[in-house]
């Protein structure tokens, strides 16, 4: 149990201390304005209350993330655990603070556009073609996981529980973000604690041994290496790309640039909590990796969540833990599809204040998030898990970018975006969907790649940037 309360504790810590640290390295400005100010336009840019942006990027950034991926991690062993403490603090909640802050400097804009400040207009344009392809994969994806949980919940038919998701999205997607996101989200984010919370304290109430299996050793039941493949696997509750697509939905919703610390790195720090949580669970409740991968078997990780929360809650609280787990991969499809309209929106330089476009951009998108429904979503979520972190890796290069050119210490960006890299391309080089290559050529690759990487950004001339808006007094 010590094991356990020591992770949340180094958590904590890592807000108070680091997040401080990076606060005072960003350069947060309190008097100037922000977006939702300077650019009000009731519908995206709408000023709410922080305790409600925060709840809100929380549900934004989760997903099934901080579940699905720490379950499946959990066949790694206690490992897990320190991935997820070292990448919520260290490169996480690093990458979502920038992701969300740069958009408050940059007029709210999409991850393309920050990315392009700093990277330069290939990389923008190439963002905007790779986020919008990431965004709608997200999208797709999560409509089946959740419709699978409430399958399983209701036995209610998949394509009907698809047909509701969808429509759920779209509405979402076209609406004010005050209209049903402002509205709901702070109810699912209470879902989601108490399902998380409650769940963990059963588990200790009922005397199941934490961590029974103590060894940082590799004890994967099927000898899947934990080199790279586990720093794709726990992506949302260490470090995940997609949060960069979320982030500037909050930053146009911020009142006030000290706030971004609680909104931006304290909702990825709650997300590692929820993600240690669920890495405990499923190494504590099912004895060894043995019994958790044939529980993985009969159903994936939504069978393990359903047989836990049941188990550990009976009926009535197993129903609301799952439906506390329905909300996190809904919460985020629909503003995975918002996501991907604004950042169209911004490449192609129209306004989303009139209905009319929106419809515009929103239609064509969910004729293309349908149509990729009927595909397998093995397939689709395999190459997901790549893409995100090398998205992720590519927004911690434009931080890196971005505290060189103030002259200030850029290492707290650079170190993880190095090894981000070297994650990435290893993944790609070693796994099938890529070219397959031995894990030691594989590792060899990422190396070298990440050195280039490097060499490049210390090469990159560290002008001052133009692209902050000039400060202006609220």
């Amino acid at each position: 149990m010590i094991i356990f309360f020591i992770a949340v504790v180094a958590l904590i810590l890592g807000y108070v201390l680091y997040g401080a640290l990076i606060d005072r390295l960003f350069g947060i400005d309190p008097s100037r304005s922000t977006p939702a100010i300077t650019q009000a336009d009731g519908v995206d840019f709408v000023v709410m209350p922080t305790w409600k942006v925060m709840l809100i990027q929380l549900l934004n950034i989760a997903g099934v993330g901080p579940i699905f991926g720490p379950i499946l991690g959990a066949l790694y062993g206690p490992s897990a655990l320190i991935w997820i403490v070292i990448g919520s603090i260290f490169a996480g909640a690093v990458h979502d603070y920038f992701s969300g802050m740069l958009s408050v400097r940059h007029k709210g804009e999409s991850v393309p556009e920050v990315v392009g400040y700093s990277l330069g207009n290939w990389a923008k344009q190439f963002m905007r073609g790779f986020s919008v392809i990431l965004l709608v994969l997200v999208g797709v994806v999560f409509v089946a996981a959740p419709a699978q949980l409430l399958n399983s919940l209701t036995g209610a038919p998949m394509p009907l529980l698809i047909a509701v998701i969808f429509g759920y999205y779209f509405l979402a997607t076209i609406l004010p973000v005050d209209k049903i996101i402002g509205r709901i989200y702070p109810l699912f984010g209470f879902a989601l604690l108490f399902m998380a919370f409650s769940t963990m304290i059963m588990l200790m109430l009922k005397g199941y041994t934490l961590y029974p299996q103590r060894s940082l050793a590799n004890i994967n039941p099927v000898d899947l290496p934990m080199w790279p493949l586990m720093f794709i696997t726990i992506a949302c509750g260490a470090i995940s790309g997609f949060h960069a697509t979320q982030s500037p939905l909050m930053a146009r919703c911020l009142y006030n640039e000290r706030d971004g610390r609680k909104v931006f790195y304290g909702s990825m720090i709650i997300e590692g909590i929820i993600a240690l949580i669920w890495a405990t669970l499923a190494m504590s409740f099912f004895q060894n990796p043995q019994e958790l991968n044939f529980a993985l078997g009969k159903g994936g990780p939504s069978y393990v969540v359903n047989t836990i929360s049941k188990t550990l809650l009976g009926g009535l609280g197993g129903i609301l833990a799952i439906v506390g787990v329905v909300v996190l991969p809904i919460s985020s499809g629909d503003t995975a599809f918002r996501s991907a309209r604004l950042i169209i929106a911004d490449f192609l330089g129209m306004s989303q204040k009139e209905k009319i476009k929106r419809l515009m951009v929103a239609v064509p998108l969910f004729i293309v998030g349908f149509i990729l429904s009927k595909s397998d979503f093995d397939v689709i979520w395999r190459y997901f898990g790549w893409a995100n972190q090398t998205l992720a890796a590519i927004v911690l290069w434009t931080s890196a970018v971005y505290l060189r050119r103030l002259a200030t210490f850029h290492w707290i960006a650079t170190v993880p975006a190095i090894f981000m890299t070297v994650v990435v391309v290893t993944f790609f080089c070693y796994t099938k969907i890529g070219f397959g290559l031995s894990l030691e050529i594989s590792s060899a690759i990422g190396f070298c790649a990440a050195i280039l990487c490097a060499i490049l950004f210390f090469l990159h001339k560290a002008e001052k940037s133009t692209a902050i808006p000039e400060k202006t007094g609220l």
